[in-house]
C-alpha cells in the first residue's frame, strides 16, 4: 500500500478530528504550492488570486461575489505557525470533545463557530470607526474562531476536567480555555483585531452551543441535515442485486429443527446445573429469541 492509500485509508477510518486537520493540511498545502509556483516564475498573481478565493473579506460587497468563503476561510492558514497552533489545539481539545459528545456535534461546532467568527469580524469592521479605512482590503483567514468554539464548547461542557501541562501540573479545562480566550482574543487587540474578533465570535458560539445543548437543544442540527444532504447526495448508489433464494426441503427444514432443539436443551441444562447467569450472552441471545417465536 503506498502513502497515497495510507492517508485515504487513514481520512476515511479516522475520528472528524483528523478529517478536520486533513482538511486544513491539505489546504495549506495548496496554498504553498501556490506560493512556490509564484515565487519561481516571478509572478505573484496565482497565489494572490487563490488567496483572494478562499479568505472571506470584510467588506460586504466583495462578500456578496463569493460568499464560499465564510466556509473556505476558516481552513485556509498561510503561515506554519498558525496552522500548527490551530490544529494542536484542535487536536487536544477535540479529543476531549469526542469523550463527551459525538463527532457530528463536533463538526457542527467547528463550522458554526467559523460561522460565527466570520459574522463578528465582518459587522465589527463594518460597525467601528476604527477599520473605516481598511475594510475594502481586510480579509481573514484561520481555523483559529472554529478551534475557539471547540475550546469553549468542551470546557464549558465538563469545566472540571483536569489535564496535566507541563511545569503547571494539574489545572482544570475551564481556566485552561479562559487563559487561551484572553491571551489569543483580548491583550494586544489593536494588533490583529479583525482575527481577535473572529476569535470572540467563536468563543461565543461555543458558550452558547454548551448552554443550549445542557438544555436539550442541539444547535447543530440544521447544519448536520445540510451536510447529510450533500453527503447522500455525493455518495454512490448501491446497485440492485436480486437474487433467488432456494426454498429448503423437508429434509433440510427438519435436519435445522432438530439442530435448534438440540441446542435449547444444551441451554436448559445449563440453566438447571448452574442457574441463569451461567449462560454466555450468546447463549441468553438465542433463547430470548425462541422465547420471541413461540410467543
Amino acid at each position: 500500500m503506498g502513502l497515497l492509500d495510507d492517508i485515504k485509508s487513514s481520512f476515511s477510518k479516522g475520528s472528524s478530528v483528523t478529517k478536520l486537520i486533513y482538511i486544513n493540511a491539505s489546504v495549506f498545502l495548496l496554498i504553498s504550492v501556490t506560493l512556490i509556483l509564484g515565487y519561481l516564475l516571478n509572478n505573484q498573481v496565482i497565489p494572490s488570486k487563490t488567496l483572494d478565493l478562499l479568505t472571506v473579506p470584510a467588506s460586504l460587497k466583495s462578500l456578496a461575489s463569493k460568499p464560499w468563503t465564510l466556509i473556505t476561510y476558516m481552513f485556509t492558514h498561510k503561515d506554519i505557525w498558525h496552522i500548527l497552533f490551530n490544529m494542536l489545539w484542535l487536536y487536544w481539545f477535540g479529543i476531549i470533545f469526542l469523550e463527551y459528545l459525538d463527532q457530528r456535534k463536533l463538526v457542527s461546532v467547528y463550522l458554526l463557530g467559523g460561522l460565527c467568527g466570520a459574522a463578528v469580524y465582518i459587522l465589527g469592521f463594518n460597525i467601528f470607526p476604527a477599520f473605516k479605512g481598511v475594510i475594502d482590503e481586510s480579509v481573514a483567514m484561520g481555523a483559529s474562531a472554529s478551534v475557539m468554539a471547540v475550546v469553549v464548547a468542551i470546557a464549558a461542557y465538563v469545566p472540571d476536567y483536569t489535564v496535566h501541562l507541563f511545569l503547571l501540573g494539574k489545572i482544570k479545562i475551564k481556566y485552561l480555555a479562559l487563559a487561551i480566550f484572553v491571551l489569543t482574543s483580548i491583550m494586544d487587540f489593536s494588533v490583529n483585531s479583525g482575527g481577535k474578533l473572529a476569535h470572540i465570535g467563536g468563543a461565543l458560539f461555543g458558550y452558547l452551543y454548551t448552554l443550549n445543548l445542557k438544555r436539550g437543544n442541539d444547535l447543530g442540527k440544521g447544519i448536520n441535515k445540510i451536510i447529510d444532504f450533500f453527503a447522500t447526495l455525493f455518495k454512490p448508489r448501491k446497485k440492485l442485486k436480486v437474487t433467488y433464494k432456494k426454498p429448503a426441503s423437508d429434509y433440510d427444514y427438519n435436519k435445522t429443527k432438530s439442530e435448534n432443539q438440540e441446542k435449547i436443551n444444551r441451554i436448559l441444562d445449563k440453566i438447571s446445573k448452574g442457574g441463569y447467569e451461567s449462560l454466555s450472552k450468546e447463549e441468553k441471545d438465542t433463547l430470548f429469541k425462541e422465547s420471541q417465536k413461540k410467543n
